[in-house]
């Protein structure tokens, strides 16, 4: 079984928040720690606190495009528009595009239509892109999803954010798998083991890890870790789920450990 983590962030500069390691997470580090983990590939969602983790990440897919994809992001503020996509999409290793939107101010630019020129050109060019958004605003993704049916959206973290503990950071759960009808959109179960009170195997991700399979299927629900604001081990992270699990075999368990994100970015 070929795995790939669904979410990591390379960066090489200092600066990183405190729920993050706070040392640089580099390529060399990754690669290492991936090998003992026995994780083949990895999506990279460049640090947004880094200014130069876009390039660094053009670095890593360019000297190792079998361990690494890219979803990269640029500024919203007015400064970019349709041409950027295009540019962005133009990189080495790039796959898709991630942007942070976790602010209550989000939800009126996902609203307003000021963005509409970048869903617009992701559909034109029918590209992945990962959003990170307040629950509150997950019924907007579904408009998205209905107007822009060949842009393939990406819900990070089933919506839970970097400080919530289960239960209650997944008492959105209800509305995120409402999203689920939309084949065009998927749930990325990363960071969800930052979020349990409990150790390994981590049992109260258990029913919401499965849930949400029965709702999006294995081909729209990815594993992947967050690593660098993970306190279990990536070797646990893979374990609870391709050990932990029971109902998650065959190719059910190929396609969520790896080959359904693969799949949705466009990573041969």
């Amino acid at each position: 079984m070929r795995i790939t983590d669904a979410q990591i962030h390379l960066w090489s500069g200092q600066g990183a928040p405190p729920h993050h390691i706070r040392a640089p997470f580099t390529i060399e580090r990754a690669l290492r720690e991936m090998d003992a983990a026995g994780i083949a590939r990895a999506v990279n969602c460049p640090a947004i606190w880094d200014a130069s983790a876009n390039d660094y990440s053009i670095e890593a897919a360019t000297a190792h495009p079998d361990r690494f994809a890219t979803m990269g992001w640029f500024a919203l503020d007015g400064s970019t528009n349709a041409a950027t996509v295009d540019e962005w999409l133009a990189k080495p290793g790039m796959h898709g595009l991630r942007f942070v939107l976790y602010a209550p101010e989000a939800g009126p630019m996902l609203q307003s239509g000021a963005l509409d020129w970048l869903w617009t050109r992701a559909d034109e060019r029918e590209v992945a892109v990962a959003l990170m958004v307040l629950p509150d605003h997950l019924p907007l993704l579904g408009d998205l999803a209905r107007r822009y049916p060949r842009m393939r959206l990406i819900i990070d973290h089933l919506a839970i954010g970097p400080f919530a503990l289960l239960p209650d950071a997944a008492s959105h759960l209800g509305s995120l798998l409402e999203l689920s009808r939309h084949p065009n959109i998927a749930a990325k179960a990363t960071g969800l083991i930052g979020a349990a009170p409990d150790a390994y195997p981590f049992s109260s991700t258990h029913d919401i890890l499965r849930r949400t399979f029965d709702a999006f299927g294995p081909e729209r629900m990815f594993w992947g870790t967050d690593i660098t604001r993970m306190q279990a081990t990536w070797s646990d992270c893979v374990s609870a789920s391709t050990e932990q699990l029971s109902w998650l075999t065959g190719v059910d368990l190929e396609l969520v450990m790896g080959e359904g994100i693969s799949r949705w970015i466009g990573w041969p």
